[in-house]
This record gives structure tokens, C-alpha cells and sequence, in this order.
């Protein structure tokens, strides 16, 4: 679909959600109602259906059975939002409402952890457990949650620490000899009746699932440790200390792209013919396996102070960050028999080291509610430093060493190119919001945040490796960023069960410096959009919507409908003339819905169904050509279908099935729309035995073996996604 008419649409979709509400009989008894959700979306709690922006919500039932454990596992359920998954752990991308990611880019959404903000992307992907709840907000929300929540925010919480002594172990085993263990502890430190505590572990090991041919290996073993400890003292009713601490170590693989076999037959080819983006009979065949470590700590303390103001809250946050990633250069075999060999060139492999450290603190004032007015007001200031180097090295057939801060300029795997920056960036914020109750049934919502990043950036590239021969070694870059948030929202309550609102927001994502110099290389090639710098993202969005609950709450519904204007998105371009990895910056309209029913029709069935669309338009970028393209990693639209049945099977014995199907639509790659992957289905199932303190279950992913591309990388390089995964999993509870 390549229009959307807005208006059209609103009075059709708007009216059905609210009908769903207002006129649908009553259904079932209050016991067959489904699920109360509580949000804290506005920094809040209110009832799920009660807030005025389109919020997906997983509760700790719902995680457990989905079977989340992964960011993939609970975005496959969001409509119109996707990840796209590659080279390696630190880069899979968010992409929601067309709202994307890049490579070495900022996040598309603001991702918090018990109310600290993640200020890298590397920290997302890792395993998720002990999780209370995950709450997905879509359109910008920089007016509460700051830089980088233009596409959205998510908020993730953990299981609070006990009253009493309570524990949980699950563990299992699947295809591809993967085991995965994690446990809980949580209660009360010794006698005290003020302090409590919560310690949990998770380990998974896996040898991987996809082949590489060339080692007769597979390429994608992964093994990992995370650990999350939390105390919590309340010494009074009025303060309470929350202090965590959080660490995990990944060791997996990377890298292994996989070349079209219309490329590998003409490497020429990918110049005049755009390579086949869908290949997915190409093997896997690289000589040398790569690896990615990624070291992961953050410690947090958060108090909340009990004033006759409000709630004052202060969130103090440490993280330190650290990743290396080596592999192969290019999907080939040893020189003398690769591709690249027949260019007139070596095989070649490549590493990146990335250290970023981060020092927050978050203050805010929370009035209490359950007046005509209630407001907040706060200010936020992070300090960030982050090196990062990327080079290709020689292969000598020596295997692959990872280059930190300094190029390897002999021995094994000596450094053909090397590319390297630090910077020291410096952020901060205030911010406040009011909410009115204008009536008993309509409430108007004002927020407003300013936010300035100030980013200094020094090349520490050796003058013999830097790709523009006019750059010099220990040049410094400095550049600041500023921008106001603005969010305003009306809400309509014509009844209890039915919420009607209509929201104007602007979200903002900092600009940044891609490598000293790439600008001219890039002209030289011919590529536009490629500069020095890259701007600062602004996105208005218009938005409106509905949410509707039927008497006896058996079915919920909910609709939103938006209209955004981004300046200065993100896009990626690989220059393979210096190898490097660099940010562009293009305009786009993005239109789009999203449409959700959940329903219980019977004690033992519950159903969902989500369908998103997302019209996305280039408006303007240096080469005029693309203009009126559909943005890159956008997916055109969403499917998502689940079904649950659950049946008694014996005293405190239930038996429940669940399937959930995932429908992506089409999806370009780059801004030329000459590749794309075609749409895709994915079906996932798990069947359980559960009683009160232990469960059984035995899970499948990607039941139909579908084979796909996770991605495509300009340039012909493809990254296969992962195949069929089944197993089985064990649960006891204390």
C-alpha cells in the first residue's frame, strides 16, 4: 500500500474500538474478565486502558507464557515494530513506525531498566529474566524520557524483592545443544523487616544452528552469564533505597555474512545488477571463525523521599560497556580461492573494539494524584566516554586477532586499514509535565523537555592510516546539539470502558561525527549523503487513537492512528574504498496504524490479533533520485495472531497450548529500493503442564523452518537468520 489516508480512516476504526465499549453486551462473569494491566508510562501507575498512547504491556504471566527471554521474542508481538538482527550482539536494530537503527548509531527508542536509562545501543540485546514486566511505548516520547525515545521508549522492570523466602529454578535443553539455566532468591535480609533482597543468575550455552561449510563447524555458538542483584531498604514510610547492580558476559561469534551466489559467480556484478538480497541457498563459508565478547556492569541506586511537595526521586546510574568483535572481511575462503582474490586483492578480516563508560543522575519531583492537577518536574545530566576502532587486517592464515587502540603493524594479521575516535560527550536535561482534569471525563496532558548534548570528538587514527591524507592525528571535533521536546495530549472518557485521545509530540536524536574525512572519499566515490557529520534527527508525530474494553471484560481493543515528519533520519552507507562504517541523514513522511483485539471467548481460549502498517516516503536527501523511495528497514506491515488454550487437567493440574504468528511485510534495505526481502511468516508454539510450584514445557521457534535473511548489508553481504529452534524447559518454584 503505498498511500494512507488518514482522515478517511479515522471515523471508521475510531468508531468500531469505541463501540467495542459502548455498545458490546455483557459477555461472561466478572471471573472471565481478562487481565487489569497497570502501566507506568507516565511515570505513573494507571490502568492500562486509562493512558493516552499506544502502549504494548508483557506482565510477568505473559513473559512466562510467551516464553520471552530475548528483546527478539517480545517485539515479534508488537505491531509495527521489528529488529533487525546482525554482524554481531551490540548491533540489532529497533525499528518502530519507521523510526530505525543503524551501525554505531544512537538507539531509535529509549530503553530503561528499573527507571536507568541504557546510554548505548550494545546494551540491549542480552537475555531477559526475572522480569516483572515490559512495557513497549510507540511515537516519540522525549518530553518524559529524553534523547533517543523518538521512535518510543521501553520500559523494563524487574522482580522486586520479597516479603518472605522465595525462590525460583527453571532450566532446559534443545536442538542445537543448547542448555540454559537461571534462578532467583528473594526475601528479607535475616530478621529485618526493612531491608529486603533479590539475587538472580541466568546462563545459556548454545553450539549454534547454522553451518559453516568451509570449517565443517557451526558458525554461531554463543555462551552467557547475567547476573542481577537488588536491595531494598525501607526504614520508614517515607524513603525508600533501592540500590542494583547488574552484570553480564556474552561469548559468541560474529561476521558471518554469507556472499549472493549471483555475486560470488560476477563479483562485478553487484556494480550494474542489485545482488539478491533473498538468497538464502548460499552457504555459510568462512576460513576464519569470528568472535564477539561483550562485557556488560551497571550499578544503580534510586531513592525516593516522601515530601509534603511530592515524591522527590533521585536515580544515580554507573555503566561500563566493552565489546570486541573479529571475523572475516568478506564471506571468502583463503586468499587463493576467494572472490575478493580475483579483484587483485587479499583476503582480508576485520575487528572493532568498543569501550564506552557512562555516569547519570536523574532528579524529579512527583506531586501526589487525585487532584484537579498533578505534575512533574525534574532535570537529567550524563557524562559519556567512548573509544572505538575498526580495521581490516591481512589474512596470513595465522586466524583472526582483535585490534584495540593501535593498528597491529606486523606478525600475524598486520592492519591493512585502521580507524579510530574518542569521545566525550556531556548531556543535560529538565523537564516537567502537567495533567489537568479539565472535566470527569476529559483531561488534558502538557509536557516539556529541553535537552542540550554537547559531543567532543578526538581522531586517534595514525596519520599513515587516515583516509583523508588533508586529516591529522588528535584533531579535535566539537559540536552541540539542543532541542525542545514538546508533547501535548487530550483525553476523552465517554465511558469507563472507553478512552479517546488525540497527542502532538517531537522527539530528538543527537547528531554525531562519522571518521575524519570520509566526506571526501565519499564524494569521490560518487555516494551522497555521506559527510563528515551527521545531523541531529527531529520527528514531529500526530497521533490519535482509541482503546475500548466490552462489558464483563472478555475483549479489548485499541486503535492509533499517526502521522510523522522526520528530518535528519538515520541510514547507513559502508564506503568500501576505506571500509568504513558511516551515518547519513535523510527526510521522511511516515504514515501508518495499528489495530489490536484481545479476547477471551470461552474460560479455556484467549485470543490476540495486531495488524500495523507503515507508509514511509523519502521527502529530500543529496541525491534527488531516492526521493519519493520507501525508507530503508522499514517493514510496509505487521501481522500479529496468538491463540492460548488452557484446560484443567487434574486437581491443580492445567494443561496450556499457545501458538503465536508473526507476519512481516516487504522491507527495503537501502534508500535506492533496489533490494528488499520479501514478506515472511514465522509461527512459534508451546505446549505446558503447570501446577503451583513447578511447570513443564516443551517450546518450538520458527516451527516451520522457514529460511530468511536477518539482513542484508549494502554492498551484496547477507546475514542469515536463525533456523528451526525446539527444546524443553523445567520450572520450580519455593
Amino acid at each position: 500500500m503505498k498511500s494512507l489516508n488518514v482522515r478517511q480512516t479515522v471515523s471508521a476504526l475510531i468508531c468500531a474500538v469505541a463501540g467495542t465499549a459502548i455498545a458490546a453486551p455483557v459477555l461472561a462473569a466478572e471471573d472471565l474478565a481478562l487481565e487489569e494491566v497497570v502501566v507506568t508510562a507516565r511515570k505513573r501507575d494507571e490502568s492500562f486502558r486509562d493512558v493516552p498512547m499506544s502502549v504494548n504491556v508483557f506482565t510477568e504471566q505473559a513473559i512466562l507464557s510467551a516464553g520471552i527471554q530475548k528483546p527478539a521474542d517480545f517485539i515479534a508481538r508488537v505491531p509495527n515494530m521489528t529488529l533487525v538482527e546482525t554482524q554481531n550482539a551490540g548491533n540489532a536494530f529497533v525499528v518502530v513506525r519507521g523510526v530505525s537503527q543503524a551501525r554505531n548509531s544512537e538507539a531509535s527508542v529509549a530503553v530503561l531498566v528499573d527507571g536507568v536509562l541504557e546510554t548505548n545501543p550494545a546494551e540491549f540485546n542480552k537475555e531477559l529474566f526475572d522480569i516483572r514486566q515490559i512495557e513497549v511505548l510507540k511515537g516519540p516520547q522525549g518530553a518524559l524520557y529524553g534523547r533517543n525515545a523518538i521512535g518510543g521508549a521501553i520500559l523494563i522492570r524487574t522482580k522486586d524483592p520479597s516479603d518472605e523466602l522465595s525462590g525460583v529454578f527453571r532450566g532446559g535443553f534443545g536442538n542445537g545443544s543448547s542448555k540454559r539455566a537461571q534462578a532467583a532468591l528473594s526475601g528479607p535480609v535475616g530478621s529485618s523487616d526493612t531491608l529486603k533482597f533479590r539475587a538472580s543468575l541466568s546462563y545459556s550455552d548454545t553450539d549454534g544452528f547454522l553451518n559453516n561449510t568451509y570449517l565443517n563447524e557451526k558458525a554461531d555458538p554463543s555462551e552467557e552469564l547475567s547476573g542481577r542483584a537488588r536491595l531494598v531498604w525501607k526504614p520508614s514510610e517515607n524513603f525508600t533505597g533501592d540500590l542494583r547492580f547488574a552484570f553480564s558476559n556474552l561469548d559468541t561469534r560474529a561476521l558471518y555474512f554469507v556472499i549472493p551466489r549471483d555475486v560470488e559467480a560476477n563479483p562485478f556484478s553487484s556494480f550494474t545488477t542489485p545482488p539478491n538480497a533473498n538468497d538464502v541457498t548460499s552457504p555459510i563459508q568462512v576460513d576464519n571463525p569470528g568472535a564477539n565478547t561483550r562485557d556488560l556492569y551497571t550499578a544503580s541506586l534510586k531513592m525516593d523521599f516522601e515530601t509534603a511537595l511530592g515524591t522527590l526521586t533521585s536515580v544515580s546510574a554507573h555503566n561500563n560497556t566493552k565489546e570486541v568483535l573479529t571475523g572475516d572481511a568478506y564471506d571468502f575462503r583463503p586468499a587463493a580461492n576467494s572472490v575478493f582474490n580475483a579483484l587483485g586483492g587479499s583476503d582480508l578480516n576485520q575487528s572493532q573494539y568498543l569501550n564506552l563508560k557512562s555516569l547519570s543522575q536523574e532528579l524529579r519531583l512527583t506531586s501526589a494524584t487525585g487532584g484537579t492537577v498533578s505534575w512533574i518536574a525534574g532535570a537529567y545530566y550524563v557524562h559519556t566516554k567512548r573509544f572505538i576502532s575498526t580495521g581490516n587486517m591481512v589474512d596470513t592464515g595465522a586466524g583472526v586477532f582483535p585490534v584495540y587502540r593501535t593498528p597491529r603493524l606486523s606478525g600475524n594479521n598486520p592492519s591493512a586499514t585502521f580507524l579510530a575516535d574518542s569521545q566525550n560527550n556531556d548531556a543535560w536535561a529538565v523537564f516537567a509535565n502537567a495533567t489537568v482534569e479539565l472535566s470527569d471525563n476529559m483531561q488534558f496532558d502538557a509536557a516539556l523537555r529541553y535537552d542540550r548534548d554537547k559531543r567532543v570528538n578526538t581522531t586517534r587514527t595514525p596519520t599513515a592510516f587516515l583516509p583523508d591524507p588533508s586529516a591529522s592525528t588528535g584533531e579535535v571535533r566539537t559540536k552541540t546539539w539542543d532541542e525542545l521536546q514538546p508533547k501535548a495530549t487530550l483525553r476523552y472518557k465517554p465511558s469507563e470502558n472507553t478512552t479517546l485521545y488525540t497527542s502532538w509530540s517531537r522527539g530528538f536524536r543527537s547528531g554525531g561525527f562519522n571518521q575524519t574525512g570520509v566526506g571526501a572519499v565519499a564524494n569521490a566515490s560518487g555516494i551522497a549523503g555521506v559527510n563528515d557529520l551527521f545531523n541531529a534527527e527531529v520527528a514531529d508525530t500526530f497521533e490519535i487513537g482509541a482503546k475500548g474494553r466490552s462489558e464483563g471484560g472478555r475483549m479489548d481493543a485499541g486503535l492509533s492512528i499517526y502521522s510523522t515528519k522526520s528530518r535528519n533520519g538515520y541510514f547507513f552507507v559502508f564506503l568500501a574504498a576505506n571500509s568504513t562504517q558511516n551515518l547519513g541523514n535523510l527526510d521522511s513522511t511516515l504514515n501508518g496504524f495499528e489495530l489490536e483485539v484481545n479476547a477471551r471467548p470461552a474460560s479455556w481460549l484467549e485470543l490476540h490479533a495486531a495488524y500495523g502498517l507503515t507508509d514511509s516516503k523519502i521527502t529530500d536527501m543529496e541525491d534527488p533520485s531516492v526521493k519519493g523511495n520507501e525508507a530503508p528497514l522499514v517493514s510496509r506491515d505487521t501481522l500479529n495472531l496468538g491463540a492460548t488454550l488452557t484446560q484443567p487437567v487434574g486437581d491443580g493440574l492445567d494443561f496450556t497450548l499457545r501458538a503465536d504468528l508473526q507476519r512481516i511485510g516487504r522491507t527495503w534495505w537501502e534508500p535506492y529500493n533496489t533490494t528488499s526481502r520479501d514478506p515472511l511468516s514465522l509461527l512459534d508454539a508451546r505446549a505446558s503442564l503447570r501446577a503451583d510450584s513447578w511447570a513443564v514445557t516443551a517450546w518450538g521457534r520458527n516451527l516451520t523452518d522457514k529460511k530468511y535473511n536477518a539482513e542484508f548489508s549494502p554492498g551484496g553481504f547477507l546475514f542469515r537468520a536463525l533456523p528451526r529452534r525446539f527444546g524443553v524447559e523445567f520450572e520450580y518454584r519455593f
